[in-house]
C-alpha cells in the first residue's frame, strides 16, 4: 500500500475540494474517492484523497455524468491505483453537450465511451484537467 499522508474529516476535504462535506461523503460511498486513512465513521482521507475529491468535482462542474467519472475510477484503478483521476493525464471534450473524459498518453488519446476505452483518430478539440484545490 502506497504511503498516505495527512488526516482529513469530510468538511475538510470539502472545503479544499469546494463541495459539501455530505457530498464527499457520498462519493466515497460510490466509489468516486477513497477514504484512505479510515473507511469507518467518521471517514477520515488522506490529501492523496482531496486531489481526487478536487478532481471529481472539476469533471462533474464541467458536465461529465456520474456513471462516466465512476466508470474512469474503475477502469483507470487497475493502472494507475489508489488515486487514478490525479495521477492519469486526462481531458475532457469541449463544445459538446455532453463532455467525454479523455486519457491521454504515449502521444494518443482515447475517450471513454459505452464500450470502454476507445482510441480517437480525429482529436476533437480538448479540455485539460488538472488538480485545483479552492482557497477560501
Amino acid at each position: 500500500m502506497p504511503t498516505v499522508h495527512g488526516r482529513l474529516l469530510a468538511a475538510d476535504v470539502a472545503e479544499l475540494a469546494g463541495v459539501s462535506g455530505t457530498t464527499i461523503g457520498q462519493w466515497a460511498r460510490r466509489g468516486y474517492i477513497r477514504s484512505s486513512q479510515s473507511d469507518g465513521e467518521p471517514r477520515v482521507y488522506s490529501v492523496e484523497d482531496v486531489g481526487e475529491a478536487a478532481v471529481v468535482a472539476d469533471l462533474l462542474a464541467r458536465g461529465v455524468r456520474h456513471a462516466d467519472v465512476r466508470a474512469t475510477v474503475r477502469r483507470l484503478g487497475r493502472q494507475y491505483g489508489n488515486w487514478p483521476l490525479s495521477e492519469a493525464r486526462l481531458a475532457v471534450t469541449a463544445g459538446e453537450r455532453r463532455p467525454r473524459i479523455v486519457l491521454r498518453e504515449d502521444g494518443r488519446a482515447w475517450a471513454l465511451g459505452a464500450r470502454g476505452w476507445q482510441q480517437l483518430v480525429v482529436l476533437p478539440e480538448l479540455e485539460e484537467v488538472r488538480l485545483r484545490l479552492r482557497h477560501g
